[in-house]
């Protein structure tokens, strides 16, 4: 919540966040600035209902509302919008937004395709093995991706070429203990 700020500087640009971002305060302060933000709410988060948005019959969403989010002392000065919808696993999800001028379809796939980049990211994280970035800069960070990335592919190659059985995990551990021997040893394996 702290790095919020440092993330938020295009008035373009549409914000899409998890819930661990939920600050009423600052919400306010980014609708006051002009910034759109989308984000899920948790659900004991008390919200009063404004007026209900028709949604079309065939739609996937289960509602659609204008709210006021907050209790007496925490209330947010703004009205936003909720769009409740199902994820892959069935539950609900309760998404505010303030974005009033688009479709809540189009908020909630906003929303799923945040998802697909969560995904890459836990690939990266399961694949790639970094742990920590050593430079801040993006193209330090390029760089350390791409060098992940080449390793990830060597390993993959080292596997087809061999036609082991092993794992992804057991070949990583075998470069490891074997680093400085001779690639000879690949062969005969």
């Amino acid at each position: 919540r702290s790095q919020l700020e440092e993330f938020v500087d295009d008035k373009s640009c549409m914000y899409v966040f998890d819930r661990g971002y939920l600050d009423y305060k600052k919400f306010d302060q980014m609708v006051d600035e002009g910034y759109y933000f989308l984000t899920r709410l948790r659900k004991n988060a008390v919200i009063r209902s404004l007026k209900t948005i028709k949604l079309p019959e065939d739609s996937e969403i289960i509602s659609d509302e204008m709210i006021v989010i907050g209790s007496t002392q925490t209330r947010c000065e703004n009205t936003f919008r909720l769009i409740k919808i199902y994820d892959n696993k069935g539950d609900i999800l309760n998404l505010i937004t303030n974005r009033f001028d688009l479709s809540a379809k189009d908020i909630a796939d906003m929303y799923k395709s945040r998802w697909a980049i969560e995904l890459f990211f836990k690939w990266i994280k399961q694949h790639l093995n970094i742990k920590t970035f050593y430079g801040r800069s993006e193209q330090a960070v390029h760089n350390q991706i791409y060098a992940a990335l080449i390793t990830y592919g060597l390993h993959v190659l080292i596997h087809l070429e061999t036609n082991s059985k092993e794992t992804y995990l057991k070949i990583t551990r075998l470069l490891k203990a074997s680093l400085w021997d001779s690639p000879d040893m690949w062969i005969s394996a």
